[in-house]
């Protein structure tokens, strides 16, 4: 199986599976986090390292700032662990306050402020990745790619990511920018096709209007060209083929998933790997090289997702699940 990813060139201890971190740090709320979420938390990280998970996601605003803090608890009390793994953020994201509605913001002022928040609450000195978490329709490209270089040559960020971005958006921001962007990290599973549905359709009835509304062509087609990583979060499409409580409707909808998570069972009993192992592994075989988000904080759940390392899915398997998650034939 081939296992490289773009992003290994910068980063070769880069693992193919991500670790999401916003489950931890307890809730999104003011609440200050405690021994139980620092435990929790080493139970995570423990887990994903132990399978081989080298890089995790974090976003300034996971529980408010609170998974970042639990991590960095970690680092306080055993720092050889900063040695052990990569460190992605997000920034961008502005919840509602006294001076305005939840917004996005990617000003050079709030970047810069975002990242030495991430790095306090982390404990760290360098975030190996900074990414840009929604695309703000007042970016301005030359100041975020300022902002960015500051950030680099100050040593607090290496490498600018984005994240739920198109191909207009990136290729506008790439022409600021004087490194290339690492990677994006989309929203991808068996439970939201568009991605696929846009190429394998066109030309075609079938193709949804919101497919092609998101320009899924030519997004894929610029990451695989420019060797920009695709990250899928919620690759686990919340469990819903892999054991979470199936959709009960006699729709078309329901009916393809049930049909779908017993085809995952089927192939899971047959190549003896778990069933979120197939699920990941069907992202996987994709050519881009799409590296999967984990957002589980479940350490059982985290070592099973490891099975999608342990195989590769046939051609006509990766299609019966496709067509089976679809709910009908290609065109």
């Amino acid at each position: 199986m081939n296992t490289s990813i773009p992003l290994q060139t910068h980063f070769p201890q880069a693992s193919r599976l991500v670790l999401g971190c916003m489950g931890l740090g307890g809730g999104w709320d003011q609440t200050p986090i405690g021994e139980a979420d620092i435990a929790k938390a080493h139970a995570v990280v423990e887990a994903a390292l132990d399978v081989g998970i080298t890089l995790f996601d974090h976003a300034d605003i996971y529980t408010r700032g609170k998974a970042e803090q639990c991590m960095g608890e970690l680092f306080k009390r055993q720092p050889s662990l900063r040695q052990r793994l990569l460190l992605q953020s997000k920034c961008g994201i502005r919840f509602a306050d006294a001076s305005g509605p939840g917004r996005y913001d990617l000003s050079a002022e709030h970047i810069a402020r975002s990242v030495d928040g991430i790095l306090q609450r982390l404990q760290i000195e360098t975030l190996e990745i900074l990414m840009l978490h929604r695309p703000d329709p007042l970016m301005q490209a030359d100041e975020v790619a300022a902002a960015f270089s500051r950030l680099r040559a100050a040593g607090k960020v290496q490498h600018l990511a984005v994240s739920n971005m198109q191909a207009a958006q990136m290729r506008q921001l790439s022409a600021s920018l004087d490194q290339p962007l690492l990677a994006n990290q989309v929203e991808m599973s068996l439970g939201k096709l568009d991605w696929l549905e846009a190429g394998s359709c066109f030309n075609d009835p079938q193709l949804r209007p919101q497919a092609h509304a998101l320009n899924w062509p030519d997004t894929l087609a610029y990451c695989q060209t420019h060797h920009v990583q695709l990250q899928a979060w919620g690759s686990l499409a919340k469990g819903l083929f892999s054991g979470a409580a199936l959709p009960t409707g006699d729709d078309a909808a329901a009916s393809a998933v049930r049909r779908c998570a017993e085809l995952v069972q089927q192939l899971a009993h047959a190549h003896q790997v778990s069933c979120e192992g197939i699920v990941l592994a069907w992202l996987m075989k994709h050519p881009a090289g799409i590296q999967p988000v984990i957002g589980s904080s479940d350490p059982a759940r985290i070592r099973a997702c490891a099975d999608a390392l342990k195989i590769e899915l046939s051609r006509e398997d990766w299609y019966r699940m496709y067509l089976a998650a679809r709910g009908q034939a290609l065109p």
